[in-house]
């Protein structure tokens, strides 16, 4: 009998979706019952992670033409979204919440303690101090993609930080991708 783990499971979709020539993959999977079609219309393959480092205040609407902007200017598909990662400190920050409720992400949080053992290409020192970490943006959006793949996680999109005139509120974004599939 062939054992199927997750992750063995993911590389078949995935070789599996190449293979498709609609280029769309449905796949249930239980522990006994495999079923795929590839006729299934308007399925997005989510596989980014936003890194997200901000100021106390930030709006949902300077988050939103942050992320908005950092796609257009990378060519990343902005449906690609699998969600929003930043420091636990930042669980309750209202922007943040606002924006993953209409945007329908989910928004995952680390201690600083983990975001402190990930190695980014760009660790800011000076922000050690405040929140006990030297990457918010960057590592949170490794560790989020990382969380559901055990493949290389890319950093597509290392820390762009945003000020904006009419804005008294900094924001930092990164952008990770996972291998895996998520649906």
């Amino acid at each position: 009998m062939f054992e199927l783990n997750s992750n063995t499971f993911a590389i078949f979709l995935e070789k599996y979706y190449q293979s498709c020539s609609a280029g769309i993959l449905l796949a249930i999977f239980t522990p006994h019952l495999l079923v795929l079609s590839k006729k299934v219309d308007n399925m997005v393959i989510k596989k980014l992670w936003v890194g997200i480092g901000c100021q106390k205040g930030i709006s949902q609407q300077l988050i939103n033409l942050v992320i908005k902007k950092v796609f257009q200017e990378n060519q990343l598909i902005y449906h690609e979204i699998a969600g929003i990662a930043t420091i636990d400190k930042k669980a309750s920050e209202i922007g943040l919440l606002e924006f993953c409720n209409l945007e329908k992400l989910p928004l995952k949080t680390f201690s600083a303690e983990l975001l402190n053992n990930v190695f980014v290409p760009n660790p800011n020192n000076t922000i050690t101090k405040l929140v006990g970490t030297s990457s918010v943006a960057e590592a949170s959006a490794i560790l989020a993609a990382s969380e559901i793949t055990s493949t290389e996680i890319m950093l597509l999109v290392p820390k762009q930080i945003f000020r904006l005139p009419e804005a008294p509120a900094t924001i930092t974004v990164a952008v990770a991708k996972s291998e895996n599939l998520i649906f």
